[in-house]
């Protein structure tokens, strides 16, 4: 890795569980145009109301507050379990259903809300799950975060 490359993170620090190869994480998950992104958090931390706004971009719902990621396949994929009706919790309102929803997809970007950027330009952060390495952005209290993701998601990050 070059010098200003952080070490890849380890998945392990936010898995709640493990059934095999799958990992069982209380995060949600959404799905932009088949592409699957996985919201990490303290409970509290705003991983509903990010997949609210990205839901209201255009996403689909994978799950709220718990899914599993399979790290037996390349890429890892994303899932949610069996029998999880397709509600999200909406703070304040109570459970929505979500509209569309997909079961599993692969996995393409991790959003940790607990973790903020120092830099406006940040290096490009990596997770390590199974043998693949996932992208991760440290979105605590980023204002424009949800339209960021459904551009990053569809068109890629700039390399300059």
């Amino acid at each position: 890795m070059a010098d200003d490359q952080p070490t890849p993170e380890d998945i392990a620090a936010w898995v709640a569980g493990r059934e095999g190869p799958r990992l069982w994480l209380n995060a949600t998950g959404v799905a932009i145009d088949g592409l699957g992104i996985v919201i990490l958090g303290a409970p509290g931390s705003g991983k509903s109301t990010l997949a609210l706004e990205l839901l209201s971009l255009g996403a689909s719902l994978i799950a709220d507050d718990g899914l599993w990621v399979a790290t037996d396949s390349d890429p890892p994929t994303v899932a949610r379990a069996t029998g999880v009706p397709d509600l999200i919790e909406a703070r304040g309102i109570g459970l929505l259903h979500a509209g569309v929803t997909v079961t599993d997809v692969p996995l393409a970007l991790l959003v940790d809300l607990d973790h903020s950027e120092s830099r406006r330009l940040p290096p490009r952060r990596l997770v390590a799950v199974g043998n693949a390495l996932c992208p991760l952005i440290r979105g605590a209290g980023l204002s424009t975060l949800a339209p960021a993701i459904l551009l990053l998601a569809r068109h890629g990050r700039a390399d300059v």
